[in-house]
């Protein structure tokens, strides 16, 4: 498997420091556990054991969070350019390793190459975004009403952050989060997929090297590999953990978002998308049929941004369609590790039994099946799909959820109000997109009346947006963001900060109050 990239599992295990047997819970001085729990990861390709992780348990739990908070105490204090140093040497440390690391986003996810090297490509970007943000985590000058007086804001360091990522980008969220937080002046404590627990090992092991080379405390990277029921649990109940960011399905945002707004902590939450690409018959169909093609079928359709939806103008409607299909019957399935392959496996045969009832859930509605709808089994394991395409109502129920998987739901429009409509007409508000050469609707897509989605693109697609911007969305997507623009501060406490330099104390609004 994977000779044509000379990327071998063994090479790959050796030059991230991985073995057949491993534990689950790090500060960033080796790795421990002790809760006799062990977790298999296996290739979603050939279902292949990768290595055996022995599970964190609380008391494993409770040792990272200690390192963590006494961590957080002497980093804070560094002043935040040096912090940007360090982060700037973790950025150079991903680039020294992004071929095997990117080998093993695919090998354990099952992503294709090209797209793990992009995955590990966003978390070099948003180092390098973090360093220069450390010399700029700035607050205005206010004006005061008082004579004498300035008021001003500061931004501090928030804590311990807690990273709850997903599967399908098994290494970049957790980048986003904690690039920004360390430049904060935070320590992170990690707890990543149980389907993806060697990409999170290794991008420790890359990690602990810069620290340890630094002298920095352990803690400031923590990981802790386990069961949701209990380390998860701990850490959305741990009053010792300001912010969670957490990333995954709508239902567990709303537990999560819950449990965490009970103790009045902050929430990132990236949830569940249903994004729509509106095309009109004012557009290049060929930029169009590019963006609908990857954004349906890249990563075999198991994105939060992956195009769900395509809302298509009568009058282009058969034409688009014929050549779309016709690239579909283009698509290579198989070793995600191999650069022929355009999509690889979906990642476990539960993804495969969620795929098989949304078909056969969507044909029940009304909707009649263009392409696709079938398993595949190239290595002997039924974790290979179709990509499909299936003519449906936008109000049909199935419409209306997320199915992880490569489903594109197909409609047409007349007007363009009518597309809006649709666009706007699910519980979810991710991404979404319009491709369109007129002006006047490219300006009505992004405008109040517009697309209600926290990502609204013109002629270019719902995936693979920049770390530059601000990522998240609306609705049922959870409305956090992550990554660029000004999401620092979610990472940060604000204060508001009065200073009286004339000495005569002037009260607001006013006030007099003399004895």
């Amino acid at each position: 498997m994977a000779k044509q990239t000379g990327m071998t599992k063994a090479r790959i295990f050796k030059e991230l420091g991985l073995k057949a047997r491993l534990q689950g819970a790090s500060t960033g001085g080796g790795w421990f556990a002790d809760s006799g729990d062990w977790l298999e990861s296996r290739s979603p390709t050939t279902g292949e054991l990768l290595a055996k992780i022995e599970q964190a348990s609380v008391k494993d739990y409770d040792r990272v969070m200690k390192e963590a908070k006494q961590a957080f105490l002497a980093w804070r204090a560094v002043p935040a350019p040096r912090r940007g140093e360090i982060v700037r040497q973790v950025g150079d440390a991903l680039r020294a390793k992004k071929e095997p690391l990117a080998a093993l986003v695919s090998l354990e996810m099952g992503k294709i190459l090209t797209e793990g090297q992009g995955e590990v490509q966003e978390m070099i970007d948003i180092c390098d975004f973090a360093v220069g943000l450390s010399r700029n985590l700035s607050g205005p000058t206010l004006q005061s009403e008082r004579p004498k007086h300035r008021m001003m804001e500061q931004w501090h360091p928030l804590g311990v952050v807690g990273v709850i990522s997903a599967f399908n980008f098994p290494v970049a969220v957790w980048a986003w989060n904690t690039a920004l937080a360390w430049v904060c002046g935070d320590s992170c404590l990690w707890k990543p997929s149980s389907k993806t627990p060697l990409c999170a090992i290794a991008c420790q092991n890359i990690v602990s090297e810069v620290f340890a080379r630094n002298g920095l405390p352990l803690g400031l990277s923590c990981v802790t590999i386990g069961r949701g029921a209990t380390i998860g649990e701990k850490l959305v109940n741990d009053h010792d953990v300001p912010l969670i960011s957490a990333t995954g399905s709508t239902r567990m945002g709303q537990r999560i978002g819950g449990i965490v707004g009970q103790r009045l902590g902050r929430t990132i939450l990236e949830l569940g998308g249903n994004n729509a690409i509106i095309i009109s018959d004012k557009c290049d169909l060929t930029g169009a049929l590019a963006s609908a093609f990857f954004g349906a079928v890249g990563t075999a359709g198991q994105r939060c941004t992956s195009t769900r939806r395509l809302i298509i103008h009568e009058k282009i409607y058969a034409r688009f369609m014929g050549k779309l299909i016709a690239n579909y019957r283009k698509v290579k399935i198989g070793d995600p590790l191999d650069p022929k392959t355009l999509m690889g496996p979906l990642i476990d045969e539960g993804a495969v039994a969620d795929y098989e009832a949304a078909v056969k859930a969507a044909k029940e509605q009304g909707g009649k099946l263009l392409y696709g709808g079938k398993v595949l089994a190239p290595f002997g394991r039924k974790t290979f799909v179709l990509p499909t395409i299936i003519e449906i109502d936008n109000k049909a129920p199935i419409v209306q959820t997320e199915t992880f998987a490569p489903i594109l739901y197909v409609m047409k429009y007349r007007r363009f109000e009518q597309a809006l409509k649709q666009n706007n007409g699910v519980p979810q508000g991710l991404s979404s997109a319009v491709y369109t050469d007129s002006v006047a609707e490219g300006e009505a897509f992004m405008s109040y009346l517009g697309s209600d989605c926290g990502i609204a693109n013109v002629n270019i697609g719902t995936s693979g947006a920049e770390i530059g911007g601000a990522f998240g969305g609306e609705k049922e997507t959870g409305g956090g963001r992550e990554s660029g623009s000004d999401c620092w501060k979610t990472y940060m406490r604000r204060q508001t900060n009065t200073i009286n330099w004339g000495g005569e104390v002037h009260l607001a609004q006013g006030v007099e109050f003399k004895p």
